[in-house]
Order: C-alpha cells, then structure tokens, then sequence
C-alpha cells in the first residue's frame, strides 16, 4: 500500500518514544513538506488557549496526538488525578482546538487498557468491539477512561461534523527512547534496568513484580510508526469500510504474548545474565491478558517487523536506554 504524503504535520509529543519514532519514520521516507514539533517548555499542551493560537498559528494539514502522562502500574497508583485531568486536557484542547480551525484530520493514540478487565474468561483476544462492555482494571482506570474519551471526542465529532478524526490502540510498546525511570516506567525498560543493574553488582538473585504468569503483548515502537501513516493513507472512504460509527478505533499489536516470567528469562539471555529470578507475589499483576485481534490493522497490508528478541537485542546493543 502507498503511503500518503502531506503538507504539514504536526506531531504532539515528539519528544517521546512514540512521537519520536513517528517523526524518525515520517523524515526518513519524506512524508511531509514541513513536520511541526515543540518542546514542552515552549507550549503546555494543558492550557487551551496556548494550544488553540499555536494550532491556529500553524494550520496543520494533519494532527498526530502522542502527546500524554504516561507510566507504570506504580506510577498510575500513586498518580491518578494526575493521570486523569492531564490526559483529558491535553487531547480535549487539541482535538476541539483542530475542529474549531477546520483541521480535518487528526491521528489519536489510545491505549489497550481500554479494554475490559474479565475479557480473557470468554475471549482469546480484544477486538475492537469489546470497548466499553466491561469493568476497567483498577490499576490503570484513570488513565484508560481517559484514552477512551479521547477516541469518544474523535469518534463524536466525524458523526456530528463529518470530520476525519481516526484513532489507534497500540498494545505495549517498547523501542528507542523509552522511559527507564525506577518507578514510573513499564515493563521492559523496568526489567532491562533491574537486570543490567543486578548484572553490574553481581547479584545471584533478583526479584520482579507480581506473579510472573499474566501475560503481555508487545510491540516495537518502530512498527506502530509505520501502521501510523498507513491508517492515515486509506482512503475515508476504506477506514469507516474497516470501523464503524460508534466503533472507529483499530487496533495494532504483534499478535503474540509472552509471560512477564518469560520475558524476563529473555532480557536475562540477551544481556548473558545468569541469576535466580524470584517473583513477589505481593505486588498488583495487573491484567492476567491483554493480547488484541489485530485482523483490522492486518487487512492494511501491514504487518510488524521486528521480533520481540530482535527488538530487545537491538536496544541492548546500541544501548538505547538511560540510566
């Protein structure tokens, strides 16, 4: 399939792991006349009037929205307000902000922790139809009503005003720029920091969050930048073909889970780690299942490229993480 090029961008968050890897993508194969970014410290995406006099000032052809307060299972508990209004503000000010100028097209990234907590006892995997039929996990709830308001917004203004707001789920992502803080980080950056860490001090034994048997999807951020653009490059007409009025979001995952216990015996290969890997049981697990149906996303012509071995081995290697 043909990617679609555009006149101006505009990448909210490109500082992040996904923004960053989108704005990488969108360079390399030269899919914008002119990419707009800023920095925080320039524009507080939280303050509606500063949002609306820069997307004024920039008249963007398209809007891509990354930009959100993100964190791990710890992060989320502790910060739930926070997870809540500052995930609301963002994206209601850029998406009413592009409708009130006629900024016809916008890209928003939900979660896939909007789905349903209990989904895994009647189904294998999340389709795009279970939003909403269910009880939220309570570690992530603030955050994933949140993202769901922010497809709702999308979803609301194409029937309303005829616009072409669209929306993708992403599973876990992990790839170049992630967030490797001790608390506030997920998954992988977390374990790829406990091991290293323990690798360097020579510890015999290392503890991880939780059982070790919920089960993960991931993905690489690289691969959901290319199922970015090729969501945007169908035709209006194709994407409402592959969605429908009350339901057009799609999701984008690998297609393959592995066990956090797994997982962390991968890392520990990668890295030539050998230790004793105990589980402590008295910490949250989260979701025991988050696999998504991918077959929307997959009738695109796309499909990931690099493996979960690859991908962790890559950023091992090259060193891609900061701590």
């Amino acid at each position: 399939m043909k990617i679609k090029k555009y006149k101006k961008i505009f990448i909210a968050g490109h500082n992040g792991m996904v923004g960053s890897s989108i704005l990488r993508f969108a360079k390399k194969n030269k899919l914008a006349n002119e990419i707009i970014t800023v920095n925080r410290d320039k524009l507080d995406l939280t303050d509606k009037l500063k949002t609306f006099n820069f997307l004024k000032k920039n008249s963007p052809e398209v809007v891509i929205i990354c930009a959100a307060k993100v964190g791990g299972i710890f992060a989320n508990n502790k910060y739930p307000a926070d997870f809540l209004l500052n995930n609301l503000e963002i994206q209601n000010n850029i998406i009413s902000g592009c409708h009130k100028l006629g900024i016809k097209k916008i890209l928003f990234l939900g979660s896939s922790c909007i789905y349903p907590k209990f989904y895994y006892k009647k189904n294998k995997s999340f389709s795009e139809e279970h939003l909403l039929t269910g009880y939220l996990e309570q570690t992530n709830e603030p955050y994933a009503i949140a993202k769901i308001s922010g497809i709702k917004l999308c979803e609301s203004y194409n029937r309303q005003h005829n616009m072409d707001y669209r929306s993708i789920i992403p599973c876990n992502l992990y790839g170049p720029n992630d967030n490797y803080h001790p608390k506030n980080s997920h998954v992988i950056p977390a374990l790829i920091r406990k091991f290293i860490y323990a690798k360097e001090k020579k510890m015999k034994e290392v503890f991880v969050w939780g059982s070790g048997n919920v089960k993960r999807e991931f993905l690489h951020v690289d691969d959901l930048a290319k199922a970015v653009f090729i969501i945007l490059s169908l035709t209006k007409k194709r994407y409402k073909n592959l969605t429908s009025e009350q339901q057009t979001h799609i999701n984008v995952g690998s297609g393959k889970e592995i066990s956090i216990k797994d997982l962390s015996k991968l890392i520990c290969k990668i890295i030539k780690y050998d230790c004793i890997l105990s589980f402590d049981k008295s910490k949250p697990d989260g979701t025991k299942s988050k696999l998504l149906n991918i077959k929307k996303i997959l009738s695109t012509d796309w499909e990931p490229d690099i493996s979960l071995s690859k991908g962790i081995s890559s950023i091992i290697e090259r060193k891609d993480y900061n701590f």
